[in-house]
């Protein structure tokens, strides 16, 4: 790759970005200065970082925007350590640079519980936006011509340059350890502190990889390990999920009924291309969070009984109670089925979420994981792979852990006048509690 003047340019004056979790952000380079300034960067300020999680955690309002720029600090002081190294060419520190700034560009609102509803992925939609008609694409242009594809590979890991990959994607890489942080910080918990300046300091550049210099295995321990409680005690809180299923749920309705033929009140224009699976980026970078609440807060006043409930219920945080559920689909079908006597319409008031995590894994001889595992590397250059050099890391590895909630309207239950259906609906539930 031919990189011309503009990709070498630096700001005459260092910009800063004031931020809690790693004082400052540097930028220097003019094209990740441009890039910042683009709409379609800029729009990462009205998607959150944990979508719904603010029900939970109320603090938790931080943004897509704050993130990316995180992750771009920590591949800017990466770069700095990796210089000293031969196996690290300078040439592509602006590759992993404009790569970390824009990995999540295509989230869209309420991000991964927006791709189970529309069956979006944002991934996909990065690429859309880095190789499209895009004010992103016009500043990556000007680097090279072929600078935005080399971009976007780096993001979706099919760049032959695996180190770069792997500072941005990997089972130890700075999309994780910022978000980690970040959302520690902004949800007022301990979990997901740990010792990135030693992680940092102890990195080194592989030939295809980064890897971990041995003296560094605790503090890789210690990363691991708050991945392991970040994703239990937050990513999965069972309120959090709560609001995923009436977002869900609502948007359902409105599809059914724009599909049905019903006329609404605020008609649902900028979701029209999601209902019929025919999506723009246009239309994609057209939908964010605020429009997305706009809508909710319209629906309340709706006709039709069920949207207008759900929107309600997610607007002003009614949620839907929940128990601990072991996966039985002769219980769902059992409690569906009452639920249709009774004239509550389970497809809306019954819903069962499983989610699941694998802390660490990675492709081994029997094992179905395609991921690369993080090796250490020893004083005689020797790599290692660190669960066989921890027993932390080696007692997790593989630990594949599911959990399963049941969401329901207690108070709808409650109401229901045929006494011997209402009974049985609760003999159910407290047989699962």
């Amino acid at each position: 790759m031919t990189m011309g003047e503009y990709g070498k340019k630096q700001l005459v004056e260092e910009k800063v970005f004031k931020d809690p979790v790693h004082r400052y952000i540097h930028v220097r380079d003019q094209v990740i200065w441009d890039l910042i300034k683009t709409k379609e960067f800029q729009r990462l300020r009205r998607i959150k970082q944990l979508g719904t999680l603010y029900l939970a955690f109320h603090s938790a309002e931080h943004s897509r925007f704050n993130h990316s720029l995180g992750v771009y600090e920590i591949v800017r002081r990466m770069v700095v350590n990796f210089q000293e190294f031969k196996e690290w060419n300078n040439e592509d520190r602006l590759l992993a640079l404009a790569a970390a700034l824009l990995h999540d560009l295509g989230h869209g609102p309420f991000s991964h519980c927006f791709e189970t509803i529309f069956d979006t992925d944002h991934e996909e939609f990065t690429r859309k936006i880095i190789l499209g008609n895009t004010e992103v694409n016009a500043v990556l242009k000007k680097v090279s011509v072929d600078f935005p594809l080399e971009v976007a590979k780096v993001i979706d890991k099919t760049h032959e340059n695996k180190l770069v990959v792997s500072m941005i994607s990997s089972q130890i890489d700075a999309d994780r350890m910022d978000y980690l942080q970040r959302d520690s910080y902004y949800t007022g918990v301990s979990y997901g502190n740990f010792d990135m300046e030693r992680i940092l300091r102890v990195m080194r550049p592989g030939k295809e990889e980064v890897i971990i210099k041995e003296s560094g295995m605790h503090a890789v321990e210690d990363y691991l390990m708050s991945r392991y409680q970040m994703y239990w005690q937050i990513y999965f809180h069972p309120v959090s999920r709560g609001g995923e299923v009436l977002l869900d749920l609502a948007l359902k309705r409105a599809k059914y009924l724009h599909e049905d033929g019903y006329e609404f009140k605020q008609a649902p224009k900028y979701f029209i291309p999601f209902f019929a699976g025919k999506v723009s980026v246009e239309d994609y970078l057209r939908l964010d969070e605020m429009v997305v609440n706009f809508y909710l807060q319209e629906w309340i006043h709706e006709d039709d009984e069920i949207l207008s409930d759900l929107a309600h219920r997610f607007v002003n945080r009614d949620l839907f109670k929940y128990l601990p559920f072991d996966g039985s689909v002769i219980t769902i079908s059992e409690i569906e089925a009452l639920f249709e006597k009774a004239g509550i319409p389970p497809e809306y008031y019954f819903f069962s979420d499983s989610y699941s995590d694998l802390p660490y894994d990675y492709d081994r001889p029997g094992s179905k994981s395609n991921r690369r595992p993080i090796h250490l590397k020893r004083n005689n250059g020797e790599l290692r792979e660190i669960s066989t050099q921890s027993a932390i890391i080696h007692s997790i590895t593989g630990v594949h852990r599911m959990d399963s909630k049941l969401y329901y309207p207690k108070e709808k239950i409650l109401q229901i006048e045929d006494l011997e259906v209402k009974g049985e609906i609760i003999n159910l539930l407290n047989e699962l509690a």
